[in-house]
């Protein structure tokens, strides 16, 4: 056949950012964890920031709202509308900066991201899978020029540590 040709689907690759943790707690811990207001507050963001949930509606076509506070008292206020939701497995999610987010670099913000949160069960641990799809490679250059990889890293480690506090009660 002549004309009819098939392309293969786009790579994605150099519009993701994946970054994977594997965390010393059940997976139901991790999930509440990552889900519970509560818990929330009290690791999200990198070491040395705060984090207030202002919104959390968990459920597909739901609203989540957080505001960061650095410890310079600069905010860095995120939204989204959730996906997909499968308990205790996976969350698809959407990710904006939302008005009032100081810009860090360039002041030019990525936006229209989709973030996956991917929980697997290993033994008594959870490994923790994060993908970030951005819009185009220059969106994720921005990102990664923002800080995303060593914040998130920071975010896991006081998840860690909030996570060994939930064990020990």
């Amino acid at each position: 056949m002549t004309g009819n040709k098939i392309e293969p689907a786009q790579d994605t690759a150099d519009r993701e950012i994946v970054i994977t943790r594997v965390l010393n707690a059940p997976r139901e811990l991790v999930w509440k964890a990552w889900t519970d207001p509560k818990h929330l507050e009290q690791w999200w963001g990198p070491k040395g920031f705060t984090t207030a949930v202002t919104e959390m509606n968990l459920r597909p076509g739901g609203g989540w709202r957080y505001v960061m506070r650095g410890p310079d008292g600069a905010e860095y206020p995120c939204k989204g509308i959730f996906r997909e939701i499968t308990v205790p497995e996976r969350i698809v999610t959407s990710d904006e900066f939302d008005e009032g987010h100081v810009a860090v670099g360039s002041g030019d913000l990525p936006s229209g991201m989709v973030v996956t949160a991917i929980f697997r069960e290993q033994g008594d641990k959870t490994k923790l899978t994060l993908r970030i799809m951005h819009q185009s490679m220059e969106d994720r250059k921005k990102h990664e020029q923002m800080g995303v990889i060593a914040g998130w890293n920071s975010s896991f480690d006081c998840l860690d540590e909030h996570l060994a506090a939930e064990r020990a009660q």
